[in-house]
């Protein structure tokens, strides 16, 4: 009896432990979780399906949003497992938190340009055209790094903007924009190269002393991130990643 009992304790232990070494892998039901700003729906995208690719079996399902909703949500417990922001200041964010599973690093740049109505028929040539009382413009909210990019500029280029409203992610100004709700509006140079012709940009000299670097870390609160968390940074960080990036319009990491 006591041989019996030993053996059915012994057995429970068994499948314990095998249970904890399943659990410590967050992507163990095939699906990684990755949480990326909204700006990096292409190339994201891109990659994810190349990471699938070589991860049979393995699906990656993409949060996009503005940096600082997902940052709110990855505090509140969502199960990410891969964080990439518009910004380093969001990232420690959640750093501050305890919840990166690694360090962040930095994988690619982008800078502001004022979208504007598809031709240009107002003739928006700079920031200041954008004071015009009778262009309607729309900024991002200024706890989101777009809009945190957006008070820079207004700060050093001495240009304050009046906005029509504040958006809580980039895509949000973009639409505006493109549906005819806005004349302009402050998105990164590589929404405007996505959005395929539904809006045009104008550069300005301001936007260079605003560039945003995207950090990438994964997340969790067990030390060392999942092997597939690992593999899809890894992704991210290694040439076909950013060849993809590029193509998209993102700068390198030290632009």
């Amino acid at each position: 009896m006591r041989g019996s009992l030993r053996r059915m304790v012994s057995a429970v232990v068994v499948v314990l432990a095998l249970t904890s070494c399943g659990s410590t892998d967050p992507a163990a039901d095939g699906v990684l979780h990755v949480y990326a700003a909204a700006s990096l729906r292409a190339p994201f995208e891109e990659i994810a399906g190349e990471f699938e690719a070589v991860h049979p079996g393995v699906s990656v399902q993409l949060n996009l949003a503005g940096s600082s909703d997902l940052a709110a949500q990855i505090i509140a417990g969502a199960p990410a497992e891969v964080f990439a922001s518009a910004d380093t200041a969001t990232m420690e964010q959640v750093a501050a938190e305890g919840l990166l599973a690694s360090a962040s690093t930095t994988f690619a740049s982008n800078i502001l340009t004022i979208a504007v109505t598809a031709g240009n028929p107002l003739g928006i040539e700079s920031l200041e055209s954008l004071t015009d009382p009778d262009i309607s413009t729309v900024l991002c909210a200024p706890q989101v790094p777009c809009g945190a990019a957006a008070e820079t500029v207004q700060e050093v280029s001495g240009v304050r903007l009046e906005p029509v409203s504040e958006e809580g992610s980039v895509t949000d100004v973009l639409g505006k924009v493109s549906t005819g709700q806005a004349d302009a509006g402050l998105v990164y140079v590589t929404d405007v190269d996505a959005a395929d012709g539904a809006v045009d940009g104008v550069p300005f000299d301001a936007a260079a002393q605003a560039v945003n670097t995207y950090p990438i870390a994964g997340t969790g609160t067990g030390g060392d991130p999942a092997p597939l968390s690992e593999d899809f940074i890894d992704l991210v960080l290694g040439p076909l990643g950013q060849d993809v990036l590029s193509a998209h319009g993102f700068g390198k990491p030290d632009q």
